[in-house]
């Protein structure tokens, strides 16, 4: 009766103090005896205990998530920047980027071409994006990466291997590194939006002399190589920016075309009301020649396979054609669908 009374003791210890018991448990364990100490008490073995009362098993917690943090004016929205954020959110699980407010550009840089809200949208529209911080500043301030690692759990500062110079000279990342929380991604070559507002003034340029041409007056001629992209298309370029599969049997295609050229906040929209209406959304980009024959000689201002980067990195878009025809045929469509 004394074993039996006792047995029911522990168990009941057992059920309403788990912590103590099995600290007891423990420290036999610990002190090389067996449980066949309590004689015939019938406690279970160790082993048993774990797996069927759990008392010592380790609580399960879920892998962190690493968040990380990138910044940028993101004014003229090209591949370089989708590029690096694409870079940015392979460093963690969860991207979440800061667009430099218009003031903090003008004091630093120069007033910026796109609006707030268009750097929002276009930004915003990126499939590697997951949260948006707006009217961020240009430097990395003690008080705002404070705000980054407290309020928005942010555990790296991502940045291009480009010097980043604010206008006394000093590093905009500085404290970033200091504090031991900064990454670095390789900058995209190749483009950049001073050299799209180049692309733009030589267009302008261009359409001025064949004005003044036309009326009899001489001007410099523009080299045709300066409006030459110096972008290096690849293969394995396109499978990173790409979704990389087909649509399921029984999806709903919608296909829509253009050339999407400077690609900006109208093309996100339009593009999100085209994916609303189906469950995979196709895009057709025209080649070059297509362009150029009907929107004039001077166009298009990115070429094809920078157009074609530029929309399979939005979010709203499964798969493109590289050079898609001008003419939507019933054959194209056999092709495109069969």
């Amino acid at each position: 009766m004394e074993h039996e009374s006792l047995n029911n003791w522990i168990w009941d210890g057992l059920y309403y103090h788990p912590h103590l018991f099995g600290g007891l448990m423990l420290t036999a364990a610990l002190l090389g005896l067996s449980t066949g100490y309590f004689g015939g008490i019938g406690v279970p073995s160790l082993p048993h205990l774990w797996s069927d009362v759990g008392i010592f098993q380790k609580k399960k917690r879920g892998k962190k998530r690493v968040r990380v943090y990138m910044d940028g004016c993101f004014d003229l929205m090209h591949y370089g920047h989708a590029n690096a954020l694409r870079q940015a959110k392979a460093l963690g699980d969860e991207l979440v980027v800061g667009v430099v407010s218009d003031e903090e550009i003008v004091a630093n840089k120069g007033p910026p071409v796109l609006t707030m809200e268009e750097r929002l949208a276009l930004v915003s529209g990126l499939k590697w994006v997951d949260e948006v911080i707006p009217n961020a500043p240009y430097a990395i301030t003690e008080q705002f990466m404070k705000s980054l690692f407290n309020e928005h759990k942010i555990d790296y500062i991502i940045h291009g291997d480009d010097p980043c110079l604010l206008p006394d000279g000093t590093d905009a990342y500085a404290l970033a590194k200091k504090a031991g929380r900064y990454k670095q991604i390789k900058r995209t070559e190749g483009v950049s939006s001073t050299d799209i507002v180049g692309r733009i003034l030589l267009l302008l340029k261009d359409a001025k002399r064949n004005d003044s041409l036309l009326n009899g007056e001489h001007q410099e001629s523009i080299s045709e190589d300066a409006r030459v992209s110096q972008f290096l298309p690849t293969s394995r370029r396109i499978v990173q920016f790409s979704n990389a599969k087909g649509p399921d049997p029984n999806a709903r295609i919608v296909y829509i075309d253009g050339a999407f050229d400077l690609f900006h906040a109208g093309h996100v929209e339009i593009l999100k009301r085209a994916r609303q209406l189906g469950d995979f959304l196709l895009v057709g980009l025209h080649t070059d020649y297509i362009v150029s024959e009907h929107r004039g000689k001077h166009h298009p201002i990115m070429h094809l396979h920078e157009r074609s980067l530029s929309v399979l990195a939005c979010r709203y878009v499964d798969e493109v054609i590289i050079g898609a025809p001008w003419e939507v045929s019933k054959d194209m469509v056999c092709k495109i669908f069969s």
